[in-house]
């Protein structure tokens, strides 16, 4: 009997069918959308170029005071009419405990920045598969937060006219809001809707909530946004209807985020999953097919 050997198919290769790949905009496409390790050199400088770019963009939007002021009235005869316009009243509650309203200037002035860049190195460091899914949905929100101080310019409750709001940056002197006092120079006075306190704290404290393990991280990621949305009403920089635009907008940018990776982002995998060895004729590395023949 004659050995069996393995030779490769010669010129029968018409014959044999083509592996299924699919075009390579698509390939490209699914490249795009699939989660991958994030660099850091390529973070700290997007993060810093969007964040310059957010705040040139937030303080070119023209400063329509009567616009601004026009549309304040109507938030606060708004809320009037639906039974939640309390803000004047925590205001000077908590104005009256000097302490307090301090830590809460402080609290505003800083944490909005500190903690958010916290969430994102713990995310890098931790999650590296939910990453860019999650800053994507951070970006997003923000994205169209633009447009909302565009199309809709809102002055805070501090500068409304004819109300009794207390400007506490201004009263106690302390370093708070860019909006008051020496830095409102800096700053565009009339872009309180949506607040992105609310819709920043909330991306962290659900962030948090959802991947963190212990029991106590998690309730700190809820009380976060909830201290948060009592801080922007005691100094007067916000009404609650900007926070449910920044509440809207987070809505919209976790929106954004399922589309584009097909999941939300902590339903995505945590660590990147390596990547398929390449063969001969593609991503799976299927090669010339080998059949068996006689000597």
């Amino acid at each position: 009997m004659g050995e069996s050997t393995v030779t490769p198919l010669e010129g029968r290769d018409q014959a044999l069918p083509e592996p299924v790949t699919a075009p390579p905009r698509q390939r490209r496409l699914d490249r795009l959308r699939s989660p991958r390790r994030p660099r850091l050199w390529f973070e700290i400088l997007l993060i810093a170029v969007s964040y310059w770019t957010y705040s040139l963009v937030r303080n070119a939007v023209p400063e329509q005071r009567s616009e601004a002021l026009h549309n304040t009235d109507w938030i606060w005869r708004a809320e009037h009419s639906l039974g939640i316009a309390v803000e004047e009243s925590v205001n000077h509650a908590v104005n009256s405990v000097t302490w307090l309203i301090v830590g809460m200037n402080y609290y505003y002035a800083t944490l909005h920045f500190i903690v958010t860049l916290a969430v994102l190195v713990w995310l890098y460091r931790s999650h590296p598969g939910r990453y860019a899914a999650t800053r994507l949905a951070l970006f997003a929100t923000t994205a169209v937060a633009l447009v909302g101080y565009y199309l809709y310019p809102l002055a805070p409750p501090r500068l409304m006219p004819g109300g009794d709001f207390v400007d506490t940056v201004m009263v106690h002197q302390t370093w708070g809001s860019m909006a008051s006092g020496d830095l409102k120079h800096m700053s565009n006075q009339y872009a309180a809707m949506p607040s992105m306190h609310i819709g920043w704290s909330l991306w962290c404290g659900l962030t948090v909530f959802a991947l963190a393990k212990l029991p106590w991280v998690r309730i700190l990621g809820l009380l976060y946004p909830t201290a948060t949305l009592v801080v922007i009403v005691a100094t007067a920089n916000h009404f609650w209807l900007d926070a449910v635009g920044g509440f809207l907008c987070l809505a919209f940018g976790f929106a954004v985020a399922r589309v584009w990776y097909g999941a939300l982002p902590y339903a995505l995998p945590r660590l990147v999953p390596p990547k398929e060895p390449k063969g001969p004729r593609g991503p799976r590395g299927q090669g010339r097919p080998l059949l068996p023949t006689k000597a």
